[in-house]
């Protein structure tokens, strides 16, 4: 326990944000900053894929599901080696494994947040769709005026929750030379030589730490949907008189 505590003091800066400023962001800040882009670009990709895979139009719901289960098929590391390979071919030029990396999970998890999507949709009574299409609005009205606020709001804990997943893929950008924590842990494993456990050991609880506030917090944010759910809902003012006076007549 005391050397980890002397590795750490000794490089801690090396792991938590790499070389910088004299050289690449890496470590932890690194991991970060990969897995909340990944979040921000694949987050518009997966929604557009989800409300693809619903569409009553099957020449975007077969190649949506296509896609999806395409890449929900085959192992990230796949994914990894095709972007780093092909992208280069078809802009022209190579790009950092930074990009290459984001790019993959851009790609990678879109899938899975198109699933969370689709089932957040799903979850929602069909009869706000009918009552939307009763009031005259249109197919795609409906969904962005009625269904996706709702169904995205809902689907907060599990998106939380797909970025720990997102955190702990971005390990596979070390074998193409991603500056990310593994990559840091590795060079300072090198530079002791001797001490690889106690590095290691270091990264797996940073992770676990990460990881760990992650999902209390999507633990939470599910607790209180819960709870809204739960609460009646408001009547409006003068709903009930009105009841009463119709039910007043009737009789």
């Amino acid at each position: 326990m005391l050397e980890m505590f002397t590795i750490l003091h000794n490089n801690g800066m090396l792991l938590l944000m790499g070389q910088y400023p004299n050289g690449p962001l890496g470590g932890v800040l690194c991991t970060l900053l990969i897995s909340l882009l990944a979040v921000l670009f694949a987050f518009p990709v997966g929604v557009l894929l989800g409300l693809a895979r619903l569409s009553p139009w099957r020449w975007l719901s077969w190649p949506a599901t296509c896609w999806v289960y395409l890449l929900r098929g085959i192992p990230l590391m796949m994914v990894v080696f095709w972007t780093y390979f092909c992208v280069p071919l078809l802009i022209g030029h190579n790009i950092s494994g930074f990009t290459t990396m984001l790019c993959t999970l851009v790609i990678y998890e879109s899938a899975y947040i198109a699933e969370i999507v689709r089932g957040g949709i799903q979850a929602l009574p069909h009869g706000q769709y009918e009552a939307a299409r009763a009031l005259g609005m249109g197919h795609i009205k409906t969904l962005r005026l009625v269904i996706l606020p709702q169904a995205l709001f809902n689907t907060l804990p599990s998106l939380v929750s797909q970025l720990v997943s997102i955190i702990k893929d971005s390990t596979l950008g070390y074998v193409i030379n991603v500056p990310e924590l593994t990559f840091a842990a590795n060079q300072v494993s090198n530079q002791l030589l001797t001490k690889p456990f106690q590095v290691f050991a270091i990264v797996a609880l940073s992770y676990y730490l990460i990881c760990f506030s992650l999902t209390w917090l999507a633990n939470k944010l599910e607790a209180r949907l819960a709870q809204k759910r739960r609460q009646p809902p408001v009547e409006a003012p003068g709903v009930a008189p009105a009841v009463m006076m119709t039910k007043t007549q009737s009789q």
